[in-house]
């Protein structure tokens, strides 16, 4: 019987990552000369895998958005991950944004990697969506890597981490 090897495709980011780089945020907007007098806020919320964002007005909120970014760029936190919401309007000028982390390939995601690999014509390469991963299996290692090679190559909209290899 002919040995396989397969590895699987998944997403997420380090939470501590994101506790440390909301952390340095809330350190710099404290600091900052423009943001002196401000009522601006930023709460990580662990257990939910979001970031809820408060800001005086529209101008600091991206402000505030982009010094997160930033930390979380400094820190390995793929931004491409940090699925923001629209703004909400508050009392008089001030606004409220919530920040979704991506911690799983959603199905619609899954379908799309798992088709893209199919519709390229991988020589004995099989797919199965397992929850929020997708796992790549096939008796040849060498075109295990090749679909590695192409699945980088693509743009899916969020970063993919490759683990879980057995040889």
């Amino acid at each position: 019987m002919a040995s396989t090897s397969s590895f699987d495709i998944s997403t997420g980011a380090d939470l501590q990552e994101v506790d440390n780089a909301v952390n340095q945020t809330v350190k710099e907007i404290g600091q900052r000369y423009d943001f002196r007098g401000t009522s601006c806020t930023i709460e990580f919320d662990r257990e939910k895998a979001t970031i809820r964002l408060f800001a005086d007005d529209e101008f600091r909120m991206n402000q505030l958005i982009d010094v997160l970014e930033t930390k979380c760029a400094k820190r390995q936190v793929p931004t491409t991950n940090l699925d923001k919401g629209e703004y909400e309007p508050g009392t008089g000028t001030a606004v409220r944004c919530l920040i979704n982390l991506k911690q799983g390939i959603d199905q619609e995601t899954a379908k799309k990697i798992s088709k893209a690999i199919r519709d390229q014509g991988f020589k004995k390469v099989q797919t199965q969506i397992q929850g929020e991963e997708v796992r790549v299996i096939s008796p040849s290692k060498d075109e295990l890597q090749t679909v590695m090679a192409f699945i980088r190559a693509q743009d899916f909209g969020i970063q993919l981490k490759f683990g879980n290899y057995r040889g």
